[in-house]
């Protein structure tokens, strides 16, 4: 059994419009925002492309079962999006594109791409639960854990991980799924569409206060039957590989052997690393490789191995290549290694102990509040 990996060339199509980073551009008077040389927003094909070119360059993907997958049915997408949104999202797409939420634009034919890459995280969970493969990556694009089930923002069109899950669940592949997103933005699309589910469990970790503004709260644990099943780690800025590190050992780890999932999946965002534009985190690749490894670690233990992740945001077009190959790595297997060339110069700036005590002190203390599962006492 191999690693399996799951990409379309056409989801490197997908155009997100006139942007500088996340602002719209406008005008020629004071407040305006003038264009950027290379134009649009962060999250454009070249962190993906990039990191499947390396991989080609040092051989890795020699290593994987490289697969392609048919678009998500109208079905699949039901599950999670009601009829009125995803007539509205492809009326706009065969008419030219447009924007329906927030810094969600898309060009012609943006529906069908965020078809294709639901769709690439439904046959990537498909294959692993049905034991084709190990474990499996998702090259997903666009990304999709921001998407509510009626609104797209983050640049996220369609929830990809809840597409997947649902069209796993009635074919009856599995009954418990956990998420972890390691994104550096809360997935607060992902938590919404299982917020009252009991049968998902959704762990959040990401920087306090950064994207959506109002989201994310560790006092945000589910509602109904899901009370207790939401779990959020909020990390405060300037946070590194240690802290990141303590988070999955003393939360997400403990979490998932008491939920005893049948899968585990990742919503695997590179934004926490040191160099992304739109966060202030320390991740390195050797964070993102170890806590893959984690995450291994227990799939192995709790649920047959059975391991899925799912590509998210991460906008540093030089350095995401480099994080998303250690996972890959790590998740394989493979001999074949791209050293970081920027090791010596990201592991001076970590966290001196003093910050790293910190940080270890407000991850136990949510550890204390969101431990063990279930409703509050």
């Amino acid at each position: 059994m191999s690693t399996g990996f799951f990409w379309d060339e056409r989801c490197f199509w997908h155009g997100v419009g006139d942007y500088a980073l996340t602002l719209p551009l406008g005008g020629a008077m004071g407040g305006d925002v003038q264009p950027l040389a290379a134009g649009g927003l962060p999250e454009n094909p070249e962190t993906k492309r990039r990191l499947k070119n390396l991989m080609e360059v040092t051989g890795l993907i020699g290593d994987l079962s490289v697969r392609t997958a048919p678009a998500a049915t109208t079905q699949d997408l039901a599950r999670v999006h009601p009829e009125s949104y995803l007539q509205s999202f492809k009326t706009m797409s065969d008419q030219g594109g447009g924007e329906l939420g927030l810094r969600t634009p898309f060009l012609k034919g943006g529906y069908d791409i965020a078809t294709l890459s639901a769709g690439l995280a439904k046959t990537a969970l498909d294959a692993v639960l049905k034991g084709e493969l190990r474990n499996a990556y998702a090259l997903s694009r666009p990304p999709g854990h921001h998407c509510l089930p009626d609104w797209p923002n983050g640049f996220c069109l369609l929830n990809n991980i809840g597409i997947a899950i649902e069209a796993a669940r009635a074919a009856g592949l599995a009954k418990r799924f956990a998420v972890v997103d390691w994104d550096v933005h809360h997935g607060n699309g992902t938590e919404a569409v299982f917020y009252d589910r009991e049968d998902v469990l959704t762990i959040s970790l990401h920087q306090e206060w950064n994207y959506p503004l109002n989201t994310g709260a560790v006092t945000d644990r589910g509602t109904g039957a899901g009370l207790g099943y939401n779990l959020n780690v909020p990390l405060p800025p300037g946070a590194g590989h240690t802290a990141y590190l303590e988070a999955m050992e003393q939360i997400t780890l403990p979490a998932l052997a008491q939920f005893q999932p049948d899968v585990i999946i990742v919503a695997c965002g590179f934004d926490a690393c040191i160099f992304d534009p739109l966060a202030r985190m320390m991740a390195t690749p050797e964070t993102f490789r170890l806590m893959t490894r984690q995450v291994m670690q227990a799939a192995d233990q709790l649920c047959d191995r059975r391991l899925v992740l799912v590509h998210e945001g991460g906008y540093s077009e030089a350095y995401v290549p480099f994080c998303g190959h250690a996972v890959m790595e790590e998740l394989s297997g493979s001999d074949k290694t791209a050293v970081d060339p920027m090791a010596e110069a990201v592991k001076i700036r970590q966290p001196s102990d003093r910050m790293n005590a910190v940080y270890s002190t407000l991850i136990r203390e949510i550890a204390a509040e969101l431990l063990p599962l279930g409703a509050p006492a």
